[in-house]
């Protein structure tokens, strides 16, 4: 208790002394007594440290400010009051504790993001484990230096709402698109919506510089963005079920571009076959175990129907006939007979009558098993 005692009358004793050098050792020696001696100090004790402080603390020069802050920053004991008047301070003073200090809480940052500079908000959005209440503030100022900068902190929450909306504005403010490409937190659709807007600004930027032809570009940009929506499909899963891989990847797909004839022959072609078959269950809504019956039916009369049903011009739906033959297993050989016979089927079939087929595949398994059934039982009736 003595040892106590002279603490605080020495502390005092330091109050009255006007000096810089005064103040200096004013600040160190009660950041030290708060982090040293906390579990010994009252209630009171600790109430008349930050009141000494709460008085003096504009008094101190900024140098002054700035140590006392980066020393209580680190310190979960040290008086509330006081960290938030020194995270309200200028910003050479505010930094330490805007970016380390676990006494602040989501409300004391949020009213210093409302009515502090430009420097506090950019500051505290460089924290560690920002909430998405606090991330929100930051994105309401609208201010994109501060906005980049919470996108580049991993550890910041962001909620898939505010993301969302990033990744909308991301089309039209370029910083916005590294720091959203590298978030963890980005699900497969704002992934592959953001892989697009990032690849048109690449494709607009080559066309103006290089004399390239925008077909060609657009193939090998188009698929570099597949690729790596693939890599991360993958990786979001732990690398597990490629088919599921394959479908949420055509889920992301058709969310941004229309699939066509076009876009299932380039994928079956670059050996794609799970996503192609993805993006033909996607587009035609036929799902397994019919899928793969219509896809790889020995006479193509399912493919042929699905296509014509579709709008499938006959060239594409022969090239899609050729093309499943090899990719459907059984290493198998398409005569000029098969595939013949295939556009038989193609020329003979109705418009009109392929889409009441192609409804009926894409009816509910369960609803098209309780259909069959009862036509069975009536046949067996009869």
């Amino acid at each position: 208790m003595e040892d106590r005692d002279k603490d605080l009358h020495a502390l005092l004793q330091l109050a009255l002394n006007k000096s810089i050098e005064g103040r200096e050792q004013l600040s160190s020696q009660i950041a030290q007594l708060s982090m040293d001696r906390d579990h010994m100090l009252s209630d009171h004790e600790r109430d008349l440290i930050a009141q000494i402080l709460d008085k003096l603390i504009h008094e101190f020069e900024v140098p002054i400010r700035s140590k006392l802050s980066e020393r209580l920053s680190r310190n979960p004991a040290a008086p509330r009051a006081l960290v938030i008047a020194l995270a309200n301070d200028e910003i050479d003073v505010a930094r330490p504790v805007l970016l380390r200090s676990t006494l602040l809480s989501d409300d004391d940052l949020i009213r210093i993001v409302q009515h502090r500079s430009h420097q506090h908000q950019v500051t505290i959005a460089r924290r560690r484990e920002l909430s998405e209440e606090v991330s929100d503030e930051l994105v309401n100022t609208q201010d994109n230096d501060v906005i980049a900068t919470l996108l580049a902190n991993q550890s910041a929450r962001i909620s898939e709402a505010t993301l969302a909306y990033l990744t909308e504005q991301a089309e039209h403010i370029d910083e916005f698109q590294e720091p959203l490409v590298r978030r963890r937190d980005l699900t497969n659709d704002l992934a592959m919506r953001l892989y697009w807007i990032v690849a048109a600004s690449l494709r607009a930027e080559i066309l103006k510089t290089y004399d390239i032809h925008p077909t060609a570009l657009d193939d090998e940009v188009e698929a570099a963005v597949l690729d790596v929506a693939q890599e991360k499909i993958a990786k979001s899963n732990g690398a597990g079920n490629l088919e599921s891989t394959a479908a949420d990847l055509a889920r992301c797909m058709a969310s941004e571009q229309n699939i066509n004839a076009a876009l299932l022959i380039k994928t079956i072609r670059q050996g794609e076959v799970p996503l192609f078959e993805a993006l033909f269950e996607e587009w035609s809504g036929i799902s397994m175990p019919r899928r793969a019956e219509v896809l790889y039916g020995s006479s193509g009369e399912g493919l042929a129907i699905a296509c014509l049903a579709l709008g499938v011009t006959k060239q594409d739906f022969a090239t899609l006939f050729l093309l499943t033959r090899s990719a459907g297993g059984g290493n198998r050989r398409t005569s000029p007979g098969d595939l013949s016979r295939a556009t038989r089927i193609y020329d003979q079939a109705s418009r009109e009558n392929a889409e009441h087929v192609l409804r009926s595949w894409q009816r509910d398994k369960g609803f098209q098993q309780a259909v069959e059934d009862v036509a069975m039982s009536k046949a067996k009736r009869g």
